[in-house]
Parts: C-alpha cells; sequence; structure tokens
C-alpha cells in the first residue's frame, strides 16, 4: 500500500471526513496539522500547487486533493487502484 499523508487543520468537517473514508479502506495515513504551522503550510502549498484549502491529500507521488476529491475517486471505483498500486 501507497503511502498517504493527509494536511488537516483542527476542528475541519472535511479533513474528519478524509480521515474516515481512509479508515474505512485500512488506511493509517501520516496527518500533518498544517493550519498553524508555517513551515508544514507552506510545504503543503508547495507539493500541492499552491491549494490552501484543507485536507490536501497525497497518495503516494499523486496529488489527489481535497475530500471531495477523494471521495469522488472513491466512488468512481479507482481509489483502492490508487491506494494499492
Amino acid at each position: 500500500m501507497k503511502e498517504v499523508v493527509v494536511y488537516t487543520k483542527p476542528l475541519c468537517p472535511y479533513c474528519f471526513r478524509a480521515l474516515s473514508l481512509l479508515d474505512k479502506k485500512g488506511v493509517k495515513p501520516q496527518e500533518i496539522s498544517a493550519a498553524y504551522d508555517p513551515d508544514k503550510r507552506k510545504e503543503m502549498l508547495a507539493k500541492s500547487n499552491g491549494k490552501t484549502t484543507y485536507p490536501q491529500i497525497f497518495i503516494g507521488d499523486t496529488h489527489v486533493g481535497g475530500y471531495d476529491d477523494l471521495a469522488a475517486l472513491d466512488r468512481a471505483g479507482k481509489l483502492d487502484a490508487l491506494l494499492n498500486g
């Protein structure tokens, strides 16, 4: 299974949903709380081509985007392949 990294912020409902979906898939992502850490926020912005919303999700070298993007991949039946490919 590929490494999964999720940049989050406290009390973010979309972050919670993303982590919950990944948990249902048996994935334990590396969660990075970036909202109040300037260095982690800069890292997230650089990796996501300037995306400022939370969460920002990465599976291996693939930038998935946010929760809506993750859920869309799951609905399309493509998330499992991305996680395991």
